[in-house]
């Protein structure tokens, strides 16, 4: 029963640091300019996607040609720079949040087993560090991921 409930704590938590290596992975740098086309299939949607464009907080002035949209997208600034790192910063802590859930159920689990005399004392008190572990190994890749990502934006 500890074996099933740890096993199932892990591939959790092996869930939620993937999830975080995708969600980091949408936070991407733009180390040249480059032009973003857009030709949509109807047409006449050019004038509410250009607005949309112009009025979003990319900071990028959309061209329409009656065809298309041409997007250039400038080299980030330092200031935009930090503020993907702040990004990533509260993404990181999202994912230890949702590590620390995944931990603080299965310890409910552990101890419910427990209460009903399904499983000793002490071992709830051995899986409670098992899970102690692989909460820690968890955490410690989403912060090696952090890492990793806040020296890829800072990189010019």
């Amino acid at each position: 029963m500890i074996d099933d409930i740890i096993k199932d704590t892990a591939r959790k938590m092996a869930g939620a640091i993937d999830f975080a290596r995708q969600d980091f992975a949408t936070v991407r740098q733009s180390p040249e300019p480059r032009v973003m086309l857009i030709s949509p299939f109807d047409v006449t949607a050019l004038n509410a996607i250009e607005k949309a464009i112009r009025n979003s907080d990319l900071g990028v002035n959309p061209a329409n040609d009656g065809r298309a949209i041409r997007v250039v997208l400038p080299e980030l600034t330092e200031e935009r720079r930090k503020e993907y790192i702040k990004m990533v910063r509260a993404k990181a802590e999202e994912s230890r949040i949702a590590v620390r859930n995944i931990r603080r159920r299965a310890v409910e689990q552990i101890k419910k087993a427990e209460k009903n005399k399904e499983i000793g004392e002490d071992d709830a008190k051995r899986a409670e560090k098992r899970l102690d572990d692989e909460t820690k190994k968890a955490v410690e890749t989403i912060d090696q991921m952090l890492k990793a990502k806040e020296t890829e934006l800072m990189a010019v």
